[in-house]
């Protein structure tokens, strides 16, 4: 059974969005973990648009799983993760304009950078993954990087328009899934995944880790957070 990883950045969005102290984080992740969550993923980005250093520094202290921080491949945030040193680290792209993370991150174009990040990270005893679209290239570039997982971008599965479309994209998450083990990379997946379309990713083979995030926290202001992850448990099961 795929482990869950519970994206809670749209809970510090909503804080975000009136410049207050609620609803905190650091209390969604403590809810998702009573709701079986395996870890606690948060995005510290470089403009701090939800989740801010604070809650960072204060999630690490009090996870009783594991916190898995995304991040971009740029010099401030590896000083901070490397500082802090949370369970581990996933590098993404990163880009002002974007609502959400958009697409993996190109390894290939940027080996120097990446392969330098990933050694860094992991010289400070940080697991390092890097999340990536599941292209042949991509994959076996980030195979030579160092980096012992992979995350592989399932938005384009998660938004075909038809079921034509949603194998196809399937397909490649499962031929993506084996080159990455057979060339010694362990496999996570994440970006679009909801309670419709999670099964037919959790039953990959090989599959480690799903994160998912906003589906979830969409599914808590009817549920409360610790049932949404229940329930988001049960699926992948």
């Amino acid at each position: 059974m795929a482990r869950l990883g519970v994206n809670i950045d749209h809970v510090a969005t909503i804080r975000q969005a009136r410049r207050t102290y609620e609803p905190d984080p650091v209390w969604a992740a403590a809810a998702a973990e009573l709701g079986g969550a395996d870890q606690i993923t948060v995005h510290l980005r470089e403009d701090r648009r939800h989740i801010q250093d604070r809650d960072l520094e204060l999630l690490v202290k009090t996870v009783h799983s594991r916190v898995n921080l995304e991040l971009a491949v740029a010099s401030d945030v590896l000083k901070i993760a490397c500082r802090v040193k949370p369970g581990c680290c996933c590098l993404v792209p990163e880009k002002r304009q974007e609502v959400t993370t958009e697409g993996g991150l190109d390894v290939a174009g940027g080996f120097a950078k990446v392969r330098e990040a990933a050694k860094r990270l992991g010289g400070a005893g940080i697991e390092v993954s890097i999340f990536i679209d599941p292209d042949p290239r991509q994959i076996e570039a980030a195979a030579k990087s160092g980096a012992p997982f992979i995350e592989m971008h399932t938005g384009s599965y998660a938004n075909a328009r038809s079921e034509r479309e949603t194998e196809k994209r399937l397909h490649e998450l499962i031929e993506g899934a084996a080159l990455a083990r057979s060339l010694g990379l362990r496999v996570n997946a994440g970006h679009g995944l909801n309670y419709r379309n999670v099964i037919p990713v959790a039953r990959i083979e090989g599959m480690e880790e799903l994160n998912i995030g906003h589906a979830i926290v969409a599914r808590a202001i009817f549920t409360g957070l610790t049932e949404a992850v229940r329930e988001m448990k049960r699926l992948i099961s």
